[in-house]
């Protein structure tokens, strides 16, 4: 019996067919050769880069995050010139002019309760009544607030000073004696105030900053790192393993 003669339609479908199937082994071909030579992602190559304090997270989310992160950081300008100047403005008066705080408070409420009183007087003699004096109170949920995140704080500190002070962390302790030794120092320089003003500028300079050149700081920090851990293995080797630390221990026992 005879076969019967292809149609054209059906030739044109087979060619059709042919080309899809050899365009999708050409394309997965092609991704596998792409996966192989593709790189290791950008992910991975910047878990390697070496982060000052080894952190893994931005500077934003470093310094808490919220408001005070955007002030210190300048995310508004307006706000943190603002925030900065009043500093900047408290330290001239109470440092360079020498104004004293109870006398500033004392003026203060003068100023206040002069101006108020006046304004008073004034406004019941144009329009015959009395006028309305807003009430000020302060709100007591934030209060709270920073009481209680302040205790937090504080008792935080106080764990961690009695962690050192077991003994456990040789290395822990003397840095933690070193920085008390040079606030001792810095403190003998200048007083509490000026002091309180230089971090506050050092806060509102040195992350911002930071974050702008930190791909150029960071590899300096790195070489840094590795010089003082080279020095303090020095160091341990000549002083610290010296110690009879294992006598002692072996003593309490």
């Amino acid at each position: 019996m005879a076969e019967h003669p292809e149609s054209p339609i059906e030739s044109v479908m087979e060619k059709i067919s042919e080309k899809i199937h050899a365009h999708d082994s050409s394309s997965s071909s092609d991704s596998e050769s792409d996966s192989e030579k593709k790189p290791t992602s950008p992910s991975s190559v910047k878990a390697k880069i070496f982060r000052l304090f080894g952190r893994e997270r931005p500077v934003h989310h470093v310094l808490g995050g919220g408001k005070p992160a955007d002030v210190f950081l300048w995310r508004n300008k307006k706000i943190s010139a603002s925030v900065l100047g009043t500093a900047t403005a408290i330290w001239i008066l109470f440092e360079l002019i020498e104004y004293h705080l109870l006398t500033l408070v004392c003026h203060i409420s003068i100023l206040t309760l002069a101006i108020l009183f006046l304004w008073s007087n004034a406004h019941t003699f144009i329009n015959k009544t009395p006028p309305r004096i807003p009430q000020v109170h302060i709100p007591e949920e934030p209060v709270l607030q920073v009481a209680s995140a302040l205790t937090m704080e504080i008792n935080h500190g106080f764990a961690v000073l009695r962690s050192i002070a077991s003994g456990k962390d040789l290395k822990k302790f003397l840095v933690v004696i070193a920085a008390f030794w040079a606030l001792s120092i810095v403190g003998c320089w200048c007083n509490f105030l000026t002091l309180f003003y230089i971090t506050f500028v050092l806060l509102h300079t040195v992350p911002v900053l930071y974050e702008k050149y930190e791909d150029k700081v960071d590899p300096f920090a790195e070489k840094a790192m590795i010089e003082i851990k080279k020095q303090y293995a020095m160091f341990d080797a000549k002083v610290l393993s010296k110690i009879p630390v294992g006598a002692l221990k072996a003593k309490r026992v």
